[in-house]
């Protein structure tokens, strides 16, 4: 009777650790393949739709949804601290995004809420003043909450991509120019104009 449940309990060892091997390169795979944003989401600039992401990586074919707050997008970030902080800052930004939405319909609702709380429809008490001013004042606080949203996600995936080591070259090829392009002198000699983008 002892064999069979020696046997047994070898066998429940041996798959739980090829279970916990291939897990861990799964995880480390995922973590370094590199991350590629829907055309449409590249294109998003300052104060641009606040909608979820959607992104495909190399393990994958299929675009798949970051999340409303880019949670879905975190193990594959897990990786890079940096990449992270960016990641953490998105979050930020929709909590903040989200709790002026809820205050924007607080204030008009009380304000609706004032037009038939008497005998009498009211528009302007001062119940309905503080509503309104507070409903401004969150419409302003949007401008200034979703402005830089978008790029924090975006930040966080060109910091992922860039720290992968496909992305490592030499310090020559580091040090390349980002544009390039011809110019004239006042006295129209050709000029070889170069630019480099500062990270």
């Amino acid at each position: 009777m002892r064999l069979p449940v020696t046997t047994s309990f070898r066998r429940v060892t041996l798959l739980l650790v090829c279970f916990f091997c291939f897990s861990g390169a799964f995880a480390q795979q995922r973590a370094l393949s590199p991350i590629r944003l829907s055309p449409e989401d590249k294109e998003r600039g300052l104060n641009g739709v606040q909608k979820n992401f959607y992104f495909v990586t190399d393990t994958v074919s299929d675009y798949q949804n970051a999340g409303f707050f880019g949670q879905k997008l975190r193990p594959y970030l897990a990786s890079n601290p940096e990449a992270l902080a960016y990641l953490n800052d998105y979050r930020r930004q929709k909590s903040l995004f989200l709790a002026e939405r809820f205050v924007f319909v607080g204030a008009v609702g009380l304000y609706g809420q004032q037009i038939l709380a008497g005998d009498e429809k009211q528009y302007f008490n001062n119940t309905q003043k503080v509503a309104a001013g507070v409903a401004i004042v969150s419409l302003i606080s949007n401008a200034f909450i979703s402005r830089n949203t978008n790029t924090h996600l975006q930040r966080a995936v060109e910091t992922h991509n860039s720290m992968l080591p496909s992305a490592r070259h030499s310090y020559l090829w580091r040090l390349r120019p980002t544009t390039v392009g011809l110019a004239a002198t006042s006295t129209g000699r050709p000029l070889l104009a170069l630019g480099w983008k500062l990270r």
